[in-house]
Order: structure tokens, then sequence, then C-alpha cells
């Protein structure tokens, strides 16, 4: 058998002069050989190659609850077996992975077919597929692609954790083999998105869009002071998702700390619950991230507002409806059953 290599052909990209354009993400990073682009792992070869140096290449590894995704309409209560590598095609200044999002380096390989074989030894533990997530898939979407073939004819799910910051192609294209994903949305303005990220905003709702039509879907909204939690960007945000994606629509609102390269005081608690306030406005199903309120991760009925998932222990769902059903009233439950 062949050795296994971390650097692999990439594919979205075209030759233009002595380099090449990649036109995997929205950057469309222009590369003479030698350069890599804001990624850090896609690399422009002699001869106008495109190549991605981490191809199997994991960094992270770990069976981890659904809901720490989070994912919590979505198989609630089960396990999912979570990788990530290298890289990041965004730089968010209060990245909480830049360990390995801000960097390249060599670590462990795992060919795409031990993937599928490495979820099915933890089916017993109620491992229900797996989650790319940690840094950014979007720059491991060579290795993914190939993965998600094996994952999914092992009758497996497979999940995404991602800041949505793709090209529409091979975004559609990669979909075709995802379940669920979990869309980080930085922020409700384009200024946001550029000062603090180093990208734009509309290619990412164009894609939430895109996946809204495709798989199952759930966002996360990180609440930084003084940056994107202005009452008008709430309810911004909720309104657009009313209107493009639904209210059943899960949205994850998540307490910042300081992190990185941004000093900001931790998101004062009033405001995760001013936001949640706002955004039920207009959708059936708010909760809060990184803190410990009562209730705050319970799923109730939209109807009636029974607890129908109690989440006061920490990735310990306890699920009281079944069938898809509200105990209480019989209102239909919008989540993908176990």
């Amino acid at each position: 058998m062949a050795k296994m290599e971390r650097v692999r052909g990439a594919d979205y990209f075209t030759g233009e002069g002595a380099g090449v354009r990649c036109q995997l993400c929205p950057h469309s990073c222009l590369l003479l050989p030698g350069q890599t682009g804001l990624c850090r792992v896609r690399e422009c070869r002699q001869g106008g190659e495109l190549v991605t140096r981490t191809y199997g290449n994991v960094s992270s590894v770990a069976l981890d609850p659904i809901e720490k995704k989070p994912l919590y309409h979505f198989y609630p209560g089960s396990t999912i077996l979570s990788l990530g590598t290298f890289g990041c095609n965004l730089r968010c200044k209060y990245c909480q992975n830049w360990q390995i999002s801000q960097r390249c380096e060599e670590a462990q390989l795992l060919p795409p077919r031990s993937v599928a074989e490495l979820a099915q030894k933890y089916q017993t533990e109620g491992c229900i597929g797996v989650a790319f997530t940690y840094n950014e898939p979007t720059v491991w979407y060579e290795f993914i692609w190939d993965a998600a073939y094996h994952i999914k004819a092992a009758g497996l799910a497979c999940v995404l954790v991602t800041n949505g910051y793709m090209s529409p192609k091979p975004w559609r294209e990669l979909l075709s083999r995802i379940d669920a994903v979990n869309v980080d949305v930085k922020g409700w303005s384009e200024e946001f998105y550029r000062r603090v990220c180093g990208g734009r905003l509309k290619p990412v709702l164009e894609n939430v869009e895109t996946a809204g039509e495709l798989c199952h879907v759930e966002l996360t909204y990180l609440l930084i002071p003084g940056h994107n939690d202005d009452d008008d960007s709430i309810r911004g945000f909720a309104r657009w998702v009313r209107e493009r994606l639904g209210r059943n629509t899960p949205v994850h609102f998540s307490r910042c700390f300081p992190n990185y390269r941004l000093d900001v005081e931790p998101t004062p608690i009033s405001t995760l619950e001013k936001a949640r306030r706002l955004a039920e406005e207009w959708l059936d199903f708010v909760y809060l991230g990184n803190v410990t309120i009562p209730g705050a991760a319970d799923t109730r009925c939209a109807k009636c507002r029974f607890v129908l998932i109690q989440r006061s222990l920490p990735y310990a769902p306890r699920i009281i409806a079944d069938n898809n059903r509200c105990p209480a009233c019989g209102e239909e439950v919008p989540w993908v059953c176990r």
C-alpha cells in the first residue's frame, strides 16, 4: 500500500500567469509558486499546481456530545466523533481555537476510510457519525470530501461546524454529503466582518440559505461586547433567520470570553438574556451557550412551552418528548429524531 501523504493536489483553482487563483473560498487568493493562501494550508507549487498541505492531518480528535457542536435538534442525546486539522480562512481577533486555526504544522495522519471505521467503533456509546470541527472545515475540503464518502457508505451522519465562508460551487457540492451544519454567523454587518474577522458577511448568508435547502441547519452567534451585540444587529439577524430559514431554526447565542487578540470583558449575562428576548420575537428556539443560566439550553414546545428536552447538566440532556410530538399539547417537534 502506498504511503499516505499530507500534501495532495487541491480542487477549485485556475492557472493565472505564473501562479494560480484559488477558488475554494471568497478570498480568491492569487498565489505565485511558494506562496500559501490566507488559510495557510493551500500552496502554489512550480508548474501552476495548487496543493493542500493538511490532507488527513489531524490536530484534534474526540468523542463529543452532539450538543457540544452545538446541535440541539439533530439526534439529541447522541455522541459524535469530532475531528479537526490546522488552518482557517478567516482571521477572527477573538478566535477560541487560535492555537490550531492560525497555524499549520504536521500531526497525526488518518486515512479517509479510517474516519468511518473509527466512528463505527464508538456506536455502542451512541456515536451517530463524524463532525468536522475545531478549526475551519473549509480548508480541509478534499479530505472531508473523501472521508464523507466512507462515512455515508457506513450509514453514519456527517456534520460540519463551520464559518460558512466558502465559494458557492464547492459549498453546494460538499453539502451533497453532509447531513447537518452549524454555521457561525459572526456578526450582522459587513464592517464587523471586515474589521474583526477579515471576511465578508454576504457570502456567509448566501451559503446559509443554500444549506437550508439541503440539510439540517443550526446557527451560532457569539456576542462580543461593543462589537456585534447591539439591539439592531440582534433583531436584524433574528428577522433574517425567520424570513429565510423559518421560525423553527435553532439559534445559539454564545458568551464571549477574552481570547487571542481581542481584549474584551466577558459578555454580560444581561446581554445574553436581552438577545434571547429580542430574538424570540421572531424565532421559536433560541438558546444561550457558555453560561449556566437555568433553562437557557432547554428545548420547549413552540406552542405551549412545555419542556421537551432538559439540559440542566452540561451535555447530558433529559429527553422528555417522544415520537416527535409534545406530550402536553401534541404539537409536532421540529428536530431530526434519534
